[in-house]
């Protein structure tokens, strides 16, 4: 069975932002820098390091990897390289737009715990999808703040 999205995009940050994406490889590579210096030469625990540095990295993947959106009549999914998300619109209480895209909230109201347990749904660089995303999150979820 093939269904038609609503609306699809994708999302390459590290290739959308080149400066931003030059200033943070160079400061991920003074961190491992100064991580490698503290924790294997000062400390001798290279465990250490390579937890700290797969955490580090880990949490900052979705930049580096291309992110494909797509809205369907009750859904989200989200695909990342090899992992999909699909979340329905009965998840979110209420959703925001940012400086780089719209975090969705299961809250009515923004709140701090959104970035754990929303969904961000970042803009391509040309943000042509811009307008049709946000008609479609009034309709589906409703409260925009």
């Amino acid at each position: 069975m093939s269904r038609e999205p609503l609306l699809s995009w994708r999302s390459w940050p590290f290739v959308e932002r080149p400066v931003h994406s030059i200033f943070l490889v160079s400061f991920l590579f003074l961190l491992s820098i100064l991580l490698f210096g503290l924790t294997v030469l000062a400390w001798k625990m290279p465990l250490f390091y390579i937890g700290g540095m797969l955490l580090v990295l880990g949490n900052l993947l979705p930049y580096f990897i291309q992110t494909e959106y797509e809205l369907y009549d009750n859904e989200i999914v989200i695909y990342y390289a090899m992992i999909k998300i699909t979340r329905p619109y009965s998840q979110f209480g209420c959703f925001y737009k940012d400086k780089y895209g719209v975090m969705l909230s299961t809250f009515k109201l923004p709140r701090r715990l959104d970035p754990f347990r929303g969904q961000s749904l970042r803009f391509s660089k040309s943000r042509l999808e811009e307008p049709s995303l946000m008609a479609i999150l009034r309709d589906k979820i409703g409260k925009e703040y």
